[in-house]
């Protein structure tokens, strides 16, 4: 997963080695610890060599800084950053230890004081309602896409300073490209990357399917076989052959590099009917885990509850355990943002982020959960949190 660097202490980091796994650059070496990113468009899945310290997580009131206590028993905020900013997506830059921003019907921001001064940056960018962030290397320099609603996708060689469209995303038919709610405008949910080869990337559009180009973005096909509401494409490090899309119809699985879909869960399935993050162990990615909520947004809006669920597969998919022991079970609120974090022992860590206002950590691999925080403003995608929230 991609590290966020302090640029205060960058001179720490000199000998750090950066490679690819799932479109999700890892460190090998370093010296300090990173922080985490939770946020609804942003990175899940880091690999680090000691358990974080600090999470920052993206609110409808900014960017809220958790910094674990001292002796490693419970969570307090630090600080905050943004907070007139509906926050859709962090991810930290890795090179330079940015964090940068992407704003829901706003634009993007970008620290280089570790949050302590903004910018705004969006030279180039037409469309100024954030939806997903990322980054990879590309030619050997980190190169920061970023996707919108209305569905357009952009990228930045200069850490943000100055943005070009990939305008052939928008050259496949876009006629069924909509979204059940106002405005009725698709968006672009989710970019990732196959972990051999930046050049090739899987745009996920909702609502209007997966598009796929082999060349970096300067054309793209569209992927038949799932459902045209797609939210996350999950690539298996290992066999990047097996990839998994989330998304309004439950969880598709290919094994064949997109030639053949199964339709792994449906909206009847006791996860969830409607999934959204998937997350896959990047050293054991027979190990998965999803939040789905009972039912789609639609009918959040008579229920003002959403019945989320987090399960766990150690076989890939096949069969699945609920997550509980701490965690409740059919939460009300929404899970919105998610993260995986493999620290190199036998466990891991897990981060759920709720429209309510919660955020769940999990330090051995989902066995037992902690509440580590409560009160927070909504951490959601567009709306989500009206229909959840003080209902």
């Amino acid at each position: 997963g991609r590290k966020g660097i302090d640029s205060k202490r960058l001179s720490h980091y000199a000998d750090f080695q950066l490679t690819e796994c799932n479109g999700q650059r890892i460190v090998d070496e370093w010296e300090d610890i990173m922080a985490l990113t939770l946020s609804h468009g942003g990175d899940t899945v880091f690999s680090t060599a000691t358990r974080s310290e600090e999470v920052l997580v993206g609110t409808k009131e900014g960017i809220v800084f958790l910094k674990r206590n001292v002796g490693g028993s419970g969570w307090s905020i630090a600080r905050r950053a943004l907070s007139d900013k509906h926050i859709h997506a962090v991810i930290i830059e890795p090179d330079s230890g940015a964090i940068i921003a992407g704003v829901t019907e706003d634009t993007i921001y970008i620290s280089e004081d570790n949050g302590e001064t903004w910018e705004r940056r969006d030279d180039g960018i037409t469309q100024h309602d954030i939806y997903s962030l990322a980054a990879a290397k590309v030619n050997g320099k980190t190169r920061i896409f970023a996707g919108t609603q209305p569905a357009h996708l952009f990228y930045s060689d200069d850490l943000g300073r100055h943005w070009t469209e990939l305008t052939a995303l928008r050259s496949v038919d876009t006629s069924d490209w909509t979204f059940p709610g106002p405005p009725h405008v698709a968006h672009t949910k989710h970019i990732n990357f196959h972990p051999e080869d930046t050049n090739t990337m899987f745009i996920g559009i909702e609502v209007g399917g997966l598009q796929k180009s082999t060349d970096g973005g300067q054309t793209f096909t569209r992927i038949h076989g799932m459902d045209t509401d797609v939210h996350r494409t999950v690539i298996n490090p290992a066999d990047p052959n097996r990839i998994y899309i989330t998304g309004g119809d439950g969880i598709y699985v290919t094994s064949d590099g997109c030639e053949t879909w199964e339709h792994l869960t449906t909206t009847a399935h006791d996860l969830g009917g409607y999934p959204d993050f998937l997350l896959l162990h990047p050293r054991n990615p027979e190990v998965v885990l999803v939040a789905a909520a009972h039912h789609g947004p639609g009918s959040w809006r008579e229920s003002h509850f959403a019945g989320t669920r987090i399960s766990r597969s150690n076989d890939a998919g096949k069969t699945w355990e609920t997550l509980g022991n701490g965690l409740p079970d059919r939460m009300k609120g929404s899970v919105e943002a998610m993260c995986l974090e493999d620290w190199g022992g036998d466990t891991f860590s897990v981060f759920a982020a709720t429209a309510t206002g919660e955020v769940w950590c999990s330090d051995d691999g989902g066995d037992h959960w902690e509440e580590i925080m409560t009160g927070l403003a909504p951490i959601s995608k567009g709306n989500h949190y009206a229909s959840l929230v003080n209902a």
